[in-house]
C-alpha cells in the first residue's frame, strides 16, 4: 500500500549451507507451533458440541501455550520466540479472515480458507521476524539466533525496515521481503482519465485505443514444456505417504523452474504496461474483477494466461506508487449497461457476441470498449470523448 502505508522490497539472498541448515530448522519449530494452532480449535471445537460450552480459543490463549511448552521443550527454546510469536499472529489473522468471509455469506470462490496444517515435504519455508528479531549492519541481515545472510541489494532500501519475512521458493531460493514505510513519487498531472476492464481476449481493454494490453500469450508458448515435465511429475508421483524419489525431486524442479519463468514474464509485461498507463493518465477506474472462478470453468487455461490478477495488482500498485487516482469499480452487469444512456439490456451478452448495441440510444461499439467506458461513468470520471480526455477545468468528482 502506497501514500502513508507501507511497501514491500524484496531481495535474493545468498544463503551458506550453515544458514540454511539453521533456517530448516527454525521452520521446523515455527511449522509445529503452526499444527498446533490448528490443532488447539478444532479441539475446542469438538469439546464444544460434545459439552454444549462455549469455551474460546484466540491468540491469547495460543500465546500462553506457547510459553508452556517452550519451557518444557528444549527443542523449541532453542528457537527465537519472535518467529514463533509471529506464527500465531500470523495463524489468528488469517483463522479471522475465514471466519469474517463465512459471516458475510460471500461465494466459495471468494472465502478464505480455514488454516490447514502444514506438512514437512509441501509447505515452503516462511520466516517472520519483528524488528526486535533482525539487523542490517555492513549490509548482510542478522536474524535471531545467530543466523546472517547476504542480501544482494538490487536497488536501494528507501528507509527503515520494521519487519522482514525470509521465504524460501519451489526452486530452492531464498528471498527477504523487508516492510518499510511508502514514499509516493508523484508524476505530472496529465488532464487525462482511463477506464480498464479485463477479458481473456485481450487482457486489458481500455477506452484508450493506445493502452490497450494484448493477451500476451506467454504460457502458450511454454506449452509444450510444461505438458512435458507435468507429465514426467506425474509419472513420477510416489504413493501417498511414501517420500519422493530423486526423479520426482528433479521433476518437481524442473517444472517450477518452467513456471517461474512464465511467471516472472507475466509480471514483467503487466509492469511495463501499468507504468504506460499510470504515466499517461492521472485517473484510472479498473475493474474490480476477481478471476478466481475461472480456475473451475473451460476457460481456465486462458484467464491464466492472461495474467488478470498480477496485472491489475501491478497497476494498482503502480498508481499508488506515483500518487495517480485508482478507483475500484464493482464490475456486476459492466458488459450489459450502456455507457452513453446508463441503458440496460434484459438478457445477459454471450461471450460469442462482441459488439454492444443499445436498444434506447442506437448504439454501436465493441463489447470490452463499451465496458471500459461504463468504468469511467460508475467511478465519476464521465469521460468527455473517446480517448477519455476530461473536459477543460472539470473536477474529478468523488467516486460513489
Amino acid at each position: 500500500m502506497w501514500g502513508g502505508g507501507h511497501a514491500r522490497y524484496t531481495y535474493r539472498l545468498r544463503v551458506s549451507s550453515g544458514a540454511r541448515t539453521a533456517l530448516v530448522a527454525e521452520w521446523g519449530r515455527c511449522r509445529w507451533v503452526w499444527n498446533e494452532c490448528v490443532a488447539k480449535p478444532r479441539a475446542v471445537h469438538q469439546h464444544n458440541k460434545a459439552t454444549g460450552e462455549k469455551a474460546t480459543c484466540g491468540p491469547a490463549l495460543l500465546d500462553r501455550m506457547l510459553t508452556k511448552a517452550r519451557a518444557r521443550t528444549p527443542w523449541l527454546r532453542e528457537g527465537s520466540s519472535v518467529v514463533q510469536q509471529q506464527v500465531i499472529r500470523d495463524f489468528g489473522r488469517s483463522r479471522a479472515k475465514a471466519h469474517q468471509d463465512l459471516k458475510d455469506g460471500l461465494p466459495l470462490a471468494r472465502r478464505a480458507g480455514i488454516p490447514k496444517w502444514k506438512t514437512r515435504r509441501e509447505a515452503l519455508p516462511s520466516l517472520n521476524y519483528t524488528r526486535r528479531g533482525f539487523r542490517l549492519k555492513d549490509g548482510r541481515l542478522h536474524l535471531a539466533g545467530g543466523v546472517v545472510l547476504t542480501v544482494v541489494w538490487s536497488r536501494d532500501l528507501p528507509g527503515e525496515p520494521s519487519s522482514v519475512r525470509v521465504y524460501q521458493d519451489s526452486l530452492g531460493h531464498w528471498y527477504g521481503s523487508f516492510v518499510v514505510p511508502a514514499q509516493v513519487e508523484p508524476l505530472p498531472a496529465t488532464g487525462r482519465v482511463l477506464g480498464v476492464d479485463w477479458g481473456v481476449k485481450e487482457t486489458a481493454t481500455t477506452t484508450s485505443g493506445a493502452h490497450d494490453l494484448p493477451h500476451a500469450g506467454h504460457s502458450g508458448t511454454a506449452r509444450a514444456k510444461l505438458t512435458r515435465y507435468d507429465r514426467m511429475t506425474a509419472r513420477r508421483r510416489p504413493q501417498k505417504g511414501r517420500p519422493g524419489s530423486k526423479g520426482y525431486r528433479e521433476a518437481k524442479r524442473l517444472r517450477a523452474k518452467a513456471h517461474k519463468k512464465v511467471a516472472r514474464q507475466h509480471a514483467d509485461t503487466g509492469c511495463k504496461w501499468a507504468m504506460k498507463v499510470v504515466r499517461d493518465h492521472d485517473a484510472i477506474a479498473v475493474e474490480d474483477f476477481r478471476p478466481k472462478f475461472l480456475a473451475r470453468t473451460t476457460m481456465a487455461r486462458k484467464a491464466a494466461d492472461a495474467a488478470i490478477g498480477a496485472t491489475k495488482a501491478a497497476l494498482i500498485e503502480m498508481g499508488r506508487k506515483h500518487g495517480r487516482d485508482i478507483r475500484l469499480v464493482h464490475p456486476a452487469h459492466t458488459t450489459m449497461d450502456c455507457a452513453q444512456c446508463g441503458a440496460r439490456t434484459k438478457h445477459a451478452l454471450p461471450l460469442s457476441e462482441r459488439t454492444y448495441t443499445c436498444t434506447a440510444c442506437g448504439t454501436v461499439c465493441p463489447r470490452d470498449k463499451n465496458s471500459a467506458r461504463v468504468m469511467l461513468v460508475r467511478a465519476g470520471l464521465n469521460p468527455a470523448g473517446a480517448d477519455g480526455r476530461r473536459p477543460p477545468g472539470a473536477l474529478l468528482q468523488e467516486a460513489a
